[in-house]
């Protein structure tokens, strides 16, 4: 294990964070759930390659063709290294939205003899857990092939009800579609037993990494997951960027999502044949720029070590959720403890709006996320019409949560609860 860094050196390396807020106060960021802050190392990335490289990636002979080439097909070497992953199984998006969306529109495109294609009768399982993003791509593509969509549901403790598998996952089932860690509750799926049982009936698992890649080791190999996505722009990368990760005989057996340049193989005024992955689902001029600073995003993980990532989260959760215990009428949603849960805190104040939270909060400096963070369906789940949402990175310490825990009394005084 390497060394453990510290979270005031890191955040030398972050611009943003010598930034003055309302009432000089100091930059206290807890939404990294909704989008990470970017270092020098990433933003110098980016400028690099526009200053010294930018051409068009796979097209043209020339020297900045030839070096954004290179310096384009490195990134996704990073990113295969970063997953455990073949190099041809990982695909540049624009987001994780995208990569979704993606698995959607091929898989309803697919033939009537491919194992990728839905018909009435057939099931959708995702959860209860889910981002839209997640959530919607495969609710529309139920509707538009006539196939069931179906769900596990959560218990009052945030956590999937395992009880379900059984019933959820039958011999109907295509797709298995869910959350490796909420984005609301911080909940970590378990998805040993999913994954088995999903692959024992012939469903492929799709999983949206977006809350865990960035914050704890991901083998997709081990995880025996089939398809994943995740985002640059919350791993401390760019907006932007994303990837989608398949395993390549699945990959190219799809139906491409977008057609144009660079995806096919040969072409005819009447017929064309689709290239192999990764250049099969990478139509049109990439972001190519975004892609180099999601790699130096990663390497900058790297560094740090994915171990001594996910050791500081945990460690400076369970002293946030410590804290919270002194709360009076703070009320945590999810999960109450640090096992299997991820460093995103979600609570209520009785007698005043989340919104009104977020906004009292930022008064001290200290940014959150205040809502339905886009999961409508959980928050009606949980008989709720939003939380404020805390969530934590590298960049955090026990200070920051602190100057968390002072403005929440601050706010309960201003509003007299």
């Amino acid at each position: 294990m390497k060394p453990m860094f510290s979270p005031a050196e890191i955040r030398k390396d972050f611009p943003i964070f010598s930034k003055v807020m309302r009432g000089d106060n100091r930059l206290v960021y807890l939404d990294s759930g909704a989008t990470s802050q970017k270092p020098f190392q990433v933003l110098d990335a980016e400028r690099k390659f526009y200053e010294t490289s930018n051409a068009a990636v796979h097209r043209g002979a020339h020297l900045l063709a030839e070096e954004a080439s290179i310096a384009y097909e490195g990134a996704r070497q990073v990113l295969a290294y970063f997953l455990n992953a073949e190099l041809d199984e990982v695909i540049f998006t624009k987001s994780a939205t995208e990569s979704i969306n993606a698995l959607a529109y091929s898989f309803g495109n697919s033939d009537a003899n491919s194992r990728f294609s839905l018909k009435p009768g057939d099931r959708i399982v995702v959860s209860e857990l889910e981002h839209h993003a997640n959530l919607i791509p495969w609710q529309q593509l139920a509707k538009r092939t006539g196939a069931e969509l179906a769900w596990f549901s959560i218990g009052s403790d945030g956590r999937l009800d395992q009880s379900e598998i059984d019933s959820l996952i039958n011999e109907k089932t295509k797709i298995v579609a869910i959350t490796h860690q909420s984005n609301v509750l911080g909940t970590i799926v378990p998805l040993e037993k999913i994954v088995k049982h999903a692959h024992s009936v012939g469903a492929v698992v799709v999983l949206d990494a977006c809350q865990s890649a960035p914050h704890f080791a991901i083998d997709v190999k081990t995880l025996g997951v089939d398809f994943l996505a995740f985002s640059g722009h919350k791993a401390l990368g760019p907006t932007g960027i994303g990837i989608l990760w398949g395993r390549s005989e699945y990959l190219n057996q799809m139906e491409p999502f977008l057609t144009g340049g660079s995806m096919i193989e040969t072409a005819t005024m009447t017929e064309a044949k689709w290239a192999q992955s990764p250049k099969r689902f990478e139509a049109g001029v990439p972001n190519m720029a975004q892609a180099i600073g999601f790699a130096a995003a990663i390497n900058y993980l790297n560094n740090l070590g994915m171990e001594n990532v996910a050791k500081h989260e945990k460690d400076l959760t369970a002293y946030a959720l410590d804290k919270f215990k002194d709360l009076d009428k703070v009320k945590l949603i999810g999960p109450k403890d640090n096992v299997d849960r991820g460093s995103v805190i979600s609570f209520t104040i009785e007698g005043i709006h989340p919104h009104d939270v977020g906004q009292v909060l930022d008064q001290y400096g200290v940014a959150v996320r205040t809502g339905h963070h886009c999961a409508w369906p959980l928050m009606r789940k949980l008989g709720l019409g939003g939380t404020t949402r805390a969530s934590f990175y590298v960049y955090n310490d026990e200070a920051d949560v602190d100057v968390l825990i002072h403005s929440i009394l601050k706010a309960q005084k201003y509003f007299k609860v």
